[in-house]
């Protein structure tokens, strides 16, 4: 059975919610500081692009991204699949973890701004 793109970026999404401590950051900002750099970083990765490791943030998300995508060997399918559609996927993926992790949480401290 062949999977779509969604059930793809939803296994993805899977592993990251049960796998990664990254998605628990304390404020909103962070989260998304995260979900963009370490999902840019991933795709770029999974592409065989060269992710930017200038500045110590760019080699932070770039170790993060690198263990993910490592952990998702796993996943045969993901190595078998083109870049265009990897972006797709990922760009999806980055979209649902915003919207989970920051936009539709019920974590009120996200936007605390005394936190």
């Amino acid at each position: 059975m062949d999977m779509t793109l969604d059930s793809k970026k939803d296994t993805l999404m899977d592993y990251i919610m049960k796998n990664c401590l990254w998605q628990f950051n304390s404020r909103a900002w962070d989260r998304e500081l995260q979900n963009e750099n370490i999902i840019k970083k991933a795709t770029q990765l999974l592409c065989h692009e060269s992710p930017e490791k200038s500045t110590p943030a760019d080699r932070c998300y770039w170790a993060e991204a690198k263990q993910l995508v490592d952990e998702w060997q796993c996943f045969p399918w993901l190595s078998k699949m083109t870049a265009t559609d990897t972006k797709c996927m990922m760009g999806k993926l980055k979209n649902d973890l915003d919207s989970q992790l920051i936009t539709n949480s019920l974590n009120e401290e996200l936007n605390d701004p005394n936190y």
